[in-house]
C-alpha cells in the first residue's frame, strides 16, 4: 500500500506539474505571435489584408525616419462594390501628403507565402535592400519568417499594427482575440512544419 500511495503521489506530482507548464505556455502564447521591432529601411512594406491599421502604422514609421517609401500590397482582382481594391488604393494615396513616397503593389496570392513572391517583384523594381514590414500584430511573427524564407537577398525586420478588436496578447480576455490566436496559431504550426518545405 505504501508503494502505490508513493506512485500516486507521484503520478499527481506529474500531472499537476504537467497543467502548470501547459497553463504558463498557453499564457504566453499570443505574446509569442508578437514581434514588434522595427529597424530603419530602405521601404516599407505593407501587406494586404487589413486596410486601416497596417498603412496608418506605415505612414507613422515613415514619418519617424523608419523608411525612405512605403509599398502597399494591394490585391489586383478584389472588388469592395464598384470598385477595385487597386483603385481604392490610388484614391487613398493621392489624398495623402506623402502622396510621393507611397506606391501600390499589386498582388495576386492568397497566402503569405504566395504574397511575398509577388511582392518580391516589386521589391526588386524599388531597389531596396532592407525592408520593414508593416502587418497585423498577430501576423508578424510568420510574416516575418515567410518573407525571410521565400524571398531571400534583404534584410527584413517588422512592426506590427494594432486592432484591438482583433488580437490582443491576453488573448483569454476576449472570445474574438481567442480566435484569432487559434486561427494563426494553426497558420504557424501549417507554415512551419509542411508549407515552408514544399
Amino acid at each position: 500500500m505504501r508503494t502505490l500511495g508513493a506512485r500516486s503521489r507521484g503520478w499527481l506530482l506529474g500531472w499537476a506539474l504537467l497543467a502548470g507548464l501547459s497553463v504558463g505556455l498557453a499564457a504566453r502564447a499570443g505574446a509569442f505571435l508578437l514581434v514588434d521591432a522595427p529597424v530603419p529601411s530602405d521601404l516599407i512594406l505593407v501587406l494586404a489584408g487589413e486596410t486601416d491599421r497596417r498603412p496608418a502604422r506605415a505612414l507613422e514609421l515613415l514619418a519617424q525616419g523608419y523608411g525612405k517609401r512605403v509599398v502597399l500590397d494591394v490585391p489586383a482582382n478584389a472588388k469592395i462594390y464598384e470598385s477595385t481594391e487597386i483603385q481604392l488604393a490610388q484614391k487613398y494615396i493621392q489624398d495623402l501628403p506623402q502622396a510621393a513616397s507611397v506606391s501600390i503593389c499589386p498582388i495576386d496570392g492568397l497566402s503569405t507565402k504566395d504574397e511575398s513572391k509577388d511582392a518580391e517583384k516589386c521589391l526588386a523594381r524599388g531597389g531596396g535592400k532592407s525592408v520593414l514590414i508593416v502587418t497585423s500584430d498577430f501576423h508578424t511573427r510568420r510574416a516575418l519568417s515567410v518573407f525571410q524564407r521565400e524571398v531571400p537577398g534583404h534584410e527584413y525586420s517588422v512592426a506590427a499594427a494594432r486592432d484591438e478588436t482583433q488580437f490582443g496578447i491576453k488573448w483569454w480576455a476576449h472570445r474574438q482575440w481567442a480566435k484569432t490566436l487559434m486561427n494563426e496559431w494553426l497558420r504557424l504550426i501549417w507554415w512551419e512544419m509542411i508549407d515552408q518545405w514544399r
